[in-house]
């Protein structure tokens, strides 16, 4: 077993326990510090808090119930400038008092490396926003509540004009374009160098009664985020629990330089629209050991509907995804369909998929524009159990008011032109998927903009004894199937290499308009 640092703070640290387990540990094991055991654990990624700034620590791994230690690292801690208790600046964290601007005080107030401490109670919120080169802390048994009252919230207006009529300012958005918002429960506004971390919680405090009634209308502005990120750079998230959220929990937008770790997204499997993490727009973002449980995409990586994608051209790119685990979602990574911008260099590896209705899910349609590329994306090392379709590629995606239209769903070719959106290559490794129901793969390309290359390699996919009957992707024409196989139309290049269906290799069950097969 290696231990390894995966990153650290004045206050905390984050270890990879490499046993060969994904997201969760072979065995189980105690982690020592300076010698004395300080946690119990069987996550591969494990975090620890309650550290002194500036301090040498020898951390340790030993299989519980053994005395050997089996792996040992020395880790000194980051420099901390002063502390910043909220309660000293008159936050109660009794759930009744709007404990908002206390800590919105203590925010500002805080120097430069210095830690904003939120410690345990419950503090009832709305808005909290950012500032650049601070940590802020909310330790264990310490909750942000938010209000549920709209009426009390910040608004984030969507477009806003430059003086001199020449350019804009945007603010807030909703589902890929440029419209009015909620400020987020915790916002950061082109802030950089902040750390969101410790072992509390942020409540987003959300029911059938208050967010998540009429969802799709919008009421004053559109529902907040629980994090919203724009435009900020070097931004570490880390050890968190953040449920009920009122939209999509965590929501990066033309930011760069992220890190989400050891982190639990909870969100009821039935609430509308509670995406645990949108990078949209970003660059350079790493998602480790992050468990997701939620009612809609787990990871939905973006960049823009149409304006958006068009104006910045700005993709979402180099993004890695590691030890987490999926559950429950409608996907758990997709790519789109806000993709206007194009996605690239997205890996996604040593993960798994439990419960959710699709593995990886592309989204995109007629209509997303000629930067709508994408390209270079790897799902490797990954076990997947009752994921309903494991592999979906939908380029005739139903959604926004034209979805159902002749232009979006015909099966017919359509001239190339500035609208039409472009996948190139597509790589899966090293994949295990038990208690599939609908079908294996559905690989739906553009007649006249196929998908340019698929690589399956080592997939093995067998059937829950009772499966059950659903669409593999959401467009005009799908039929409702179970225990389908491989379905690929419109792909210039499919390889299977050691591909078992239910015990068959390299079995394609349907296969249209693929010029070039390779077994």
């Amino acid at each position: 077993m290696e231990l390894k640092l995966v990153m650290k703070t004045a206050r905390s640290l984050s270890l990879e326990l490499a046993d060969g387990g994904t997201y969760n540990t072979i065995k189980k094991y105690e982690i020592l510090l300076n010698g004395c055991v300080v946690k119990h654990t069987n996550k591969v990624i494990t975090s620890l808090f309650g550290l002194k700034p500036d301090t040498t620590y020898e951390i340790a791994v030993r299989e519980e119930g053994k005395k050997e230690v089996e792996a040992a690292i020395t880790v000194v801690t980051d420099y901390e400038f002063v502390t910043l208790n909220v309660k000293e600046f008159g936050a109660k964290g009794d759930g009744i008092q709007n404990d908002t601007p206390f800590i919105q005080a203590a925010i500002m107030a805080c120097p430069k490396m210095g830690r904003v401490l939120v410690p345990a109670g419950n503090y009832k919120i709305t808005s909290l926003f950012l500032k650049s080169h601070i940590r802020f802390e909310i330790e264990k048994d310490a909750v942000l509540v938010a209000d549920d009252n709209r009426h009390n919230y910040p608004i984030l207006p969507g477009m806003i004009e430059s003086y001199d009529e020449t350019d804009e300012y945007n603010l807030g958005t909703w589902e890929g374009n440029p419209l009015k918002m909620f400020a987020g429960i915790i916002t950061g506004l082109h802030v950089e160098n902040v750390i969101l971390y410790g072992e509390g919680m942020v409540n987003g405090n959300s029911s059938f009664e208050t967010w998540w009634k009429n969802p799709k209308v919008m009421n004053i502005a559109f529902r907040p985020r629980t994090l919203f990120l724009s435009g900020c750079k070097n931004i570490t998230i880390q050890g968190l629990t953040f449920k009920n959220s009122p939209s999509w929990t965590l929501h990066p937008y033309f930011s760069d330089n992220l890190h989400f770790c050891d982190l639990f997204v909870n969100n009821p499997a039935h609430s509308p629209n509670t995406d645990g993490l949108d990078p949209e727009s970003c660059t350079n973002v790493k998602i480790e050991g992050v468990r997701f449980s939620l009612g809609d995409d787990c990871i939905a990586v973006k960049s823009g509907k149409i304006y958006m994608g068009r104006k910045h051209k700005k993709p979402s790119s180099h993004i890695h995804v590691r030890q987490c685990l999926m559950e429950d979602g409608h996907g758990a990574v997709t790519i789109g369909s806000e993709m206007a911008g194009g996605v690239k260099d997205l890996v996604v590896e040593d993960c798994i998929f439990r419960h959710t209705d699709r593995g990886l899910r592309i989204k995109t349609r007629r209509g997303r524009g000629k930067d709508a590329i994408i390209d270079n994306v790897i799902f490797k090392n990954i076990n997947m159990d009752h994921v309903m379709t494991p592999f979906v590629v939908n380029t005739f995606y139903f959604c926004d008011p034209d979805g159902k239209s002749d232009y979006v769903q015909s099966r017919e070719f359509h001239p190339v032109d500035e609208r039409t959106p472009e996948i190139k290559r597509l790589v899966f490794e090293n994949i295990k998927c038990d208690n599939c129901h609908v079908a294996a793969a559905h690989f739906d390309g553009l007649p006249e903009q196929p998908i340019e290359e698929i690589q399956m390699k080592n997939v093995s996919v067998n059937y829950a004894k009772e499966p059950k009957e659903d669409v593999p992707a959401m467009s005009l024409g799908v039929e409702r199937c179970t225990k389908k196989g491989i379905y690929a139309n419109n792909v210039n290049k499919l390889t299977l290499k050691n591909v078992a269906i239910e015990g068959q290799t390299g079995e394609v069950l349907q296969c249209i308009n693929v010029e070039e097969i390779i077994k």
